[in-house]
Formats: structure tokens, sequence, C-alpha cells
């Protein structure tokens, strides 16, 4: 993905657009953040003989349409910057509610996993990590979802976004897909791990 340049007047020189390296600083941030989860659990599952332990073990049904539904978000939120790449603001709105519910049903699926186990966070290890790293996980769909709805509330302002400017858009999407991306590194490490 081309990171949009910025050129003032009188400057003929083009500079990266700091808005989206400050995105990308901050989701490699979060990539790290991440990464040391997914290290612990793999050590603490690689120190305890039975992983999950009896009594907290995963299902894998509503996770995977839960997964399945994410993962195709990302797919809808690409379509809505294409829209605005030719200049269809209506159309990228439309892509955009649907990313939106799309991701508020994955919480919702999520909400009720949570309901329907029968542990808690301070089970064992296992649970401690199950509910941290999905939980966490969890929060940065929430944050998403609210990019989703500030692009749209921008979009009703006329001219706001267009084929030319849609940086804002752009970077709602590459933070969708940072998601996603999480999710099915969680969904591997917890959910097809824990059946193998």
């Amino acid at each position: 993905m081309a990171i949009a340049t910025n050129t003032t007047p009188g400057h003929h020189e083009a500079h990266p657009d700091l808005r989206v390296l400050g995105l990308l600083t901050f989701l490699i941030s979060e990539s790290l953040m991440f990464g040391g989860f997914f290290a612990t659990y793999l050590y603490l599952r690689g120190m305890n003989a039975t992983c999950p332990p009896e009594g907290t073990e995963v299902e894998l049904l509503l996770p995977a349409i839960n997964t399945i539904i994410l993962v195709s978000s990302s797919f809808v939120i690409h379509w809505g910057d294409k829209a605005i790449k030719k200049n269809d603001v209506s159309e990228m709105r439309r892509w955009y509610i649907i990313t939106a519910i799309m991701g508020t049903i994955f919480l919702l699926g999520q909400a009720y996993e949570y309901m329907s186990l029968g542990y808690g966070l301070t089970t064992n290890i296992f649970s401690n990590c199950f509910y941290l790293m999905t939980g966490f996980h969890g929060l940065h769909v929430f944050v998403g979802i609210l990019l989703i709805l500030g692009v749209l509330w921008r979009s009703r302002r006329p001219d706001h976004y267009s084929a030319s400017k849609h940086t804002g858009i752009a970077m709602a999407e590459i933070y969708w897909h940072f998601v996603d991306i999480i999710w099915i590194i969680l969904f591997s490490l917890i959910y097809i791990l824990t059946l193998l």
C-alpha cells in the first residue's frame, strides 16, 4: 500500500504523510505487545503437560464463525476503500456500515462465548491468558469500529473524502486489517493449537 505524500506550496519535494506513519508506528508497538502475549502463552503452554487444563476447554464452532465474519470484513472494508478511489462516497459509506455491523457481530459473539464458558479470568493460567488476549483484541475491534464510525460521520460533509483526499479512510482500513491479522494468529494459537 502506498503511503500518501504531502507537498507544501513553494516546495517541490514530497514527504510521507506523517499521520499514516504515526498509525504504522502505533501498530508496530501494538504488534510487539501482542507478540509478548503470544510468547508468554506459548511458554506457559509448553510448561504444562495438559493445556488447556481440565475444566477449561474451548469450543471451536462459535469462534470459527466469528473468524469467518471478521476475516470477511477485511474484504468488505477494502471494497469501501476502492469505492472512494472512484469518488463514490455513498458506496464507501455502504461498505463501511457493513464492516461496522460485522465488527459488532464479532464482539457480540465474543461476549456470548464469554458468558457460556464455565471458567473465569482467574481460574488458571490458561484461562488468564485466554481472557487477556481475546479481551485485549476485542478492545482493538471496538476501537476499530469507532474509527469506522468516525469516517462515516466525517463523510457527511460534502467533499470531505474524494479520490484524491481519503487518508482517514485508508488509515481506518489499515487498522482494521491489523485487527484481522492479529485475530488469525490468536485463533490459531488458542483454538486450533488447543485441538491438536
